[in-house]
């Protein structure tokens, strides 16, 4: 089994099991076997001896150990233990009633609890200001209701594996359209929500030729209003250019593929966008590492088929050993069946076939490429139809031949963020995101990270030096290279490098034989305009795409840093809080001396509230400097009672020496430990982190607002806060460029 060091890592950290002090006690081997064991055990639903049942066990745990194929991370998390859910998204309805709407909380805490995401159509709820009749008041509106929603997640993502995430929809034609576009332009708010705006074929045309629309009260199912559409959509680019949100859901082109349109309308998808579900509806979704799909430099169409064949397979028993968090969700999920087999190392298998990818010829491979597997899956699902039945809500007059398949869907292109690294393939349909990384360690050393195919091809061209790796890491790209080779220069375009147009292409390249849908972001440099972004939907619509996603480089930079009273901004000013320059001593042999202490000093204790207990952090002052600080846990002794004190002792030498205050809370804050505290909207990572907010606490307390949310939530903040490593934002989500398993959903 080839295993990567960074695979490693985050099969530890996320995915093997742990015993009750938290020690891992399980080899990726016992995970993989422990999930074909599991998963294979429906076959008994199906007539299978035990014999038969070994066989098929095997080939599951043989798949999963080569890497040709992954299941969604709460499969590889949950088969074979106590929490036995294992699908990754589902949708739930919200009606317009208080019962609904809290029903529905409800609902989604259990599902957020067991590892699951959730979507969400506010399009029912009645607008703002509509009265209600049962206490002669007024609606607050959808946009009121998803903070409730979000401070749910909030609370119940804390020390899990695998974060609570939501999708949040809203119809154009509702009357709160556009409070609901902007509701994330405060980026404090609703951070555990991606958005996305339904929108109707109606009005698409409507905003190409600058016409109204109506807006509809979805109370009375009549129109409330017109609105002129063109100015809706540049609302939604210009959104969608400062924040990354929202994104855009083509509702029609999606109800028009709905296989099941008896059973219901499609309302909303999954947190990434990529699984278009009715109310209640769960799917199960895998991926095929493409990288490992070649041989003798060609695709190995034969394994490919193979592949296919028993993924679905995998997918389909996947439904029925499934505990799932509702009955509601048990009933539909099963009654449709549902999956989703996609891929991922879309960008390594371009390397490898000498395939730029913004290439007519790449785009070309991706609908072969994907025809052959979603034909296969067919054959596959058809297959399975013949031993064990259609699925309950199979009707043949809306497939095209009438042929009983199992399964309603079976193809999508789903996020594969964390799978990708444990198969150490590139993510999704993804381009690369940068051919180089550079990441520093504790002791300040800076590493250096080259795309290994990269590193491969122009050491087979004899090219790679030095000078080359040098720039490489300095760059990122070959952009700027002079002399590089431009057929290499294509073949390694990065995601920024790749025109918005590219981006679309491709996806709508996919698209074309996906059944779901597709999940990929479209990465723009800090200079596009919202024309451009405008630009990008509109061709997303007329590309056949069921949905679109942008992010701009920098576009959630806007935090302020330093704030005073008044809400006006200030420079940050480090003298106004460390000690002074003037005030420390140098001695004989140049070397540092902190400022003495005085006899007498003045400060504030501020408790805080950790996953270990409360601590007390007492922050002490001379002429309104920051001077030193002591942190003490609530139980006196041990080891973390030790270390807070070494802690808090280094603080204050630092304080004393002249480092800046907001240096400090840097080096602190986001430090994480299994143990975490939730008080309200605030989340504590562990003791560190806890001392850092109390120093900013403490500011706060002197008029100085410092850095009112993280860099992190702010989309500003270069590093991941579990290996220090660059941030990527990509497939709807953020996550570690260095793949130690992090992620922001």
């Amino acid at each position: 089994m080839k295993i990567s060091e960074n695979a490693m890592t985050v099969l530890e950290r996320r995915y093997l099991s742990r015993d009750d002090s938290g020690k891992v006690v399980e080899k990726p081997e016992d995970m993989f076997r422990r999930v074909a064991k599991n998963i294979a055990s429906a076959e008994a639903n199906y007539g299978q001896d035990k014999k038969k049942i070994k066989q098929i066990e095997n080939k599951f745990y043989n798949l999963m150990a080569d890497l040709d194929f992954l299941p969604n991370s709460p499969t590889l998390m949950n088969a074979g233990k106590d929490i036995q859910q294992l699908s990754a998204c589902f949708v739930l309805p919200i009606g317009d009633s208080m019962e609904s709407i809290f029903d529905s909380l409800k609902n989604a805490a259990m599902i957020h609890k067991s590892g699951g995401g959730t979507g969400f159509s506010f399009s029912r709820l009645r607008p703002k200001n509509d009265p209600v009749m049962s206490t002669s008041g007024v609606s607050s509106g959808p946009v009121s209701f998803m903070k409730v929603f979000n401070a749910a997640t909030e609370a119940i993502k804390q020390g899990g594996t695998r974060r609570g995430a939501n999708m949040g929809i809203l119809r154009v034609d509702h009357p709160d359209i556009m409070e609901f576009i902007g509701c994330k332009e405060d980026l404090k708010i609703l951070t555990n929500f991606n958005i996305s705006v339904a929108v109707t074929d109606k009005f698409m045309k409507a905003a190409k030729k600058d016409g109204d629309y109506d807006l509809v009260n979805p109370r009375t199912g009549k129109p409330q209003e017109k609105k002129g559409a063109k100015e809706v959509f540049d609302k939604i680019a210009s959104l969608a250019w400062k924040t990354g949100d929202p994104g855009m859901v083509f509702i029609d082109r999606i109800n028009e593929f709905n296989p099941t349109p008896g059973v219901g309308e499609v309302e909303s998808t999954n947190p990434c966008g990529e699984q278009p579900l009715l109310p209640y509806e769960s799917c199960n979704l895998g991926s095929i590492n493409l990288s490992n799909m070649l041989k003798d430099g060609e695709v190995d169409w034969d394994k490919l088929r193979d592949v296919v064949h028993l993924a679905v397979r995998f997918l389909d028993d996947v439904i029925d050993v499934n505990e799932y968090p509702l009955t509601e969700i048990s009933e539909m999920t099963l009654a449709n069946r549902k999956i989703g087999l996609g891929i991922m190392g879309w960008a390594d298998i371009l390397i490898l076939l000498n395939m730029p990818y913004e290439s007519t010829e790449a785009y070309k491979f991706a609908k072969k490429l994907m025809k052959f597997i979603q034909d296969e899956g067919w054959k596959a699902s058809e297959k399975l139809a013949q031993e064990r039945g259609t699925f309950p809500n199979f009707d043949k007059s809306i497939f095209k031949d009438g042929r009983p398949v199992r399964n309603a869907t079976v193809t999508t292109i789903a996020p594969t963020g964390t799978i990708s690294m444990i198969a150490d393939c590139s993510s999704g349909i993804e381009p690369i995101y940068s051919i180089a990384f550079v990441k520093t360690v504790m002791d300040n050393d800076a590493l250096h990270y080259v795309h290994p195919f990269f590193k491969q091809i122009c050491e087979e061209r004899g090219i790679y030096t030095d000078e080359l790796e040098q720039a490489i890491v300095k760059l990122g790209s070959t952009s700027g290279i002079p002399g590089f080779p431009s057929d290499l220069r294509a073949l390694f375009m990065t995601a920024h490098e790749i025109s918005p147009e590219g981006h679309v292409k491709m996806q709508a390249a996919f698209q074309k034989h996906i059944d779901n849908a597709v999940s990929k972001t479209v990465n723009l440099n800090e200079d596009a305009t919202i024309e451009d972004i405008a630009n990008i939907y509109m061709l997303a619509y007329e590309q056949g795409c069921k949905g679109i996603t942008v992010y701009r480089d920098g576009c959630r930079a806007g935090a302020q840093v330093l704030s005073a009273g008044s809400g006006e901004k200030q420079k940050t000013d480090a003298a106004a809080h460390q000690t002074k320059l003037s005030d420390i001593q140098v001695d004989a042999n140049g070397k540092l001396r902190p400022k003495a202490r005085p006899l007498i000093i003045h400060g504030a204790t501020h408790r805080m509230r950790t996953g270990c207990g409360y601590l007390y952090v007492t922050i002490n002052e001379d002429n309104g400097d920051l001077f030193e600080l002591f942190a003490r846990m609530g139980k006196a002794g041990g080891c973390a009672a030790s270390q807070t004190e070494a802690i808090g002792r280094l603080i204050s030498l630092a304080l004393r020496s002249g480092i800046d205050s907001d240096s400090i809370i840097d080096q602190l804050k986001g430090i994480r430990c299994p143990e975490r505290a939730i008080i309200g909207k605030d989340k504590i990572y562990s003791c560190p982190d806890a001392i850092g907010q109390a120093i900013e606490g403490h500011l706060a307390n002197k008029g100085l607002d410092v850095k009112a949310m993280s860099r992190l939530d702010s989309g500003v903040r270069p590093e991941c806060p579990e290996c220090g490593g660059p941030i990527e934002f990509t497939e709807g989500c953020l996550l570690c460029g260095l793949r130690c398993g992090w992620s922001k959903c």
